[in-house]
């Protein structure tokens, strides 16, 4: 969906996120947590199981930061957070179709991201991939 609106019958829906200037969020396992919890529902997805919330590649300040694992019974929430930039990458991939603008929205003020690009993406083997900019 955009809008709202479906936009067509496809095996999957996936929203690509990049965000840059975001505040003290990213920093906090409890901040993640709650995002994962809040977007899950947001959505209109179920979680499976907790959100794994992992601190990686301290041995690398232009890397390290949470990663987010959180699956849903139609497939899965990814992020990773890197610290020193400020900068979140979310991967949100679904069956089940939802509204990438609302998604975003989320992300954008949750995170206070000063900026924010993303595209959804509708999978189908038989369609390909059509890609659209949100």
């Amino acid at each position: 969906m955009i809008g709202g609106n479906v936009v067509e019958k496809s095996w999957g829906y996936e929203l690509v996120i990049n965000c840059g200037g975001c505040n003290d969020n990213i920093m906090s396992k409890e901040a993640v947590e709650k995002f994962s919890r809040d977007l899950v529902e947001l959505i209109d997805m179920k979680a499976y199981g907790e959100p794994q919330v992992v601190y990686f590649a301290g041995h690398d300040p232009t890397k390290a930061g949470f990663t987010l694992v959180q699956l849903i019974e139609t497939s899965s929430i990814t992020a990773h957070f890197v610290d020193e930039y400020r900068q979140v990458y979310i991967n949100i991939f679904s069956c089940k179709p939802f509204d990438p603008v609302i998604a975003s929205d989320f992300v954008k003020d949750y995170f206070g991201a000063k900026d924010l690009k993303s595209v959804f993406m509708t999978r189908d083997v038989e369609k390909g991939i059509t890609i659209k900019e949100v």
